[in-house]
């Protein structure tokens, strides 16, 4: 499971021009997947989120996480994550799960934030979604549940 993760001052998802899912500050998740995962993965990829030390504490350090901040999460399916380019110039999606493995684990991943007691607003799986966002810092990290990067 791969996720990029953008300390956000503000986020929405629209889908046909209607919002799906908006936030104020906090994280927005492009979460993909890919075969093998399962709720194992699932598991590091909200740990690593919900507890990533990225907002700023009182001497202005990166040392506070959405969970200590009350921050709010966008989760958003991505499957081109797991997008191959090495070879020419058309990439591969191989890598990819198919929707019937994929959905069940980004539902799983939003049900644990909000079990968590994390507000979470979603994009739709499948769907041509537009994403906006303010990102903060800029932030970014890119997580991944193999530990590739």
């Amino acid at each position: 499971m791969r996720a990029v993760v953008q300390r956000v001052s503000s986020s929405r998802v629209t889908v046909d021009g209607k919002t799906t899912g908006e936030i104020s500050k906090g994280l927005l998740v492009l979460l993909g997947v890919t075969h093998e995962d399962t709720s194992n993965d699932v598991d590091y990829i909200i740990d690593k989120v919900l507890n990533l030390r990225i907002f700023e504490d009182e001497n202005d350090k990166m040392n506070l996480s959405l969970k200590d901040v009350g921050g709010e999460l966008l989760a958003v399916s991505q499957f081109t994550l797991y997008g191959d380019a090495r070879k020419g110039r058309r990439p591969s999606f191989s890598s990819a799960a198919r929707p019937s493995l994929a959905n069940p684990l980004y539902e799983e991943f939003v049900k644990k934030a909000r079990g968590q007691g994390v507000t979470v607003g979603t994009g739709e799986f499948g769907a041509h979604m537009m994403v906006d966002l303010t990102n903060d810092g800029p932030v970014t990290i890119l997580l991944d549940s193999s530990k590739n990067f």
